[in-house]
């Protein structure tokens, strides 16, 4: 059975800029700006005033009615990449924190020690005696992801401003 009509709102906040354009979705905000498109779903993406966006579905089925709120998931998730959030450390200091995504991996192993290696500025990561191999994986990281390595022994951080790309180069 169909449903005529469902839509959800979701809320902008302050100092990010998002333009539509054919279900092409542009946010900017402090840390840079993001675009993804859903001209694969049936759907309308409508911005109503300047702090919210409604995203409708007419006449969907159970697929589809699960769409909206996963592209309004997806959308939070883009305002989350371009954010900076503001927080108060040791007495009176103000710091930014980096909203972004980071992940953090490490290498476990029982008898071959795994060697990993950052190479051209974080963006090539070399992997060494993978299961006791003499072959070296390399691992590009996708545009806007840097890696580096933590102070603890055999883990690594992959961060950046796009969930979707960090967690592929991950």
């Amino acid at each position: 059975m169909k449903t005529i009509f469902s839509s959800q709102i979701v809320a902008i906040p302050p100092k990010v800029e998002v333009s539509i354009k054919s279900r092409v979705v542009t946010v900017k905000g402090p840390r840079g700006t993001l675009v993804k498109s859903f001209r694969h779903m049936d759907l309308e993406i409508v911005k109503i005033g300047k702090n919210k966006l409604r995203v409708d579905v007419w006449f969907a089925n159970r697929k589809q009615l699960a769409c909206v709120k996963t592209i309004c998931s997806h959308i939070e998730n883009l305002f989350n990449g371009v954010l900076y959030v503001s927080a108060n450390f040791m007495s009176l200091c103000l710091h930014f924190v980096l909203q972004g995504y980071r992940f953090k991996m490490r290498a476990v192993y029982a008898h071959f020690p795994i060697n990993i290696n950052m190479q051209e500025g974080g963006t090539l990561v070399e992997i060494r005696n993978f299961l006791g191999e003499k072959f070296i994986r390399r691992v590009r990281m996708r545009s806007g992801v840097k890696c580096s390595s933590t102070g603890t022994k055999d883990e690594i951080q992959v961060e950046g401003n796009d969930l979707e790309l960090v967690s592929l180069s991950s």
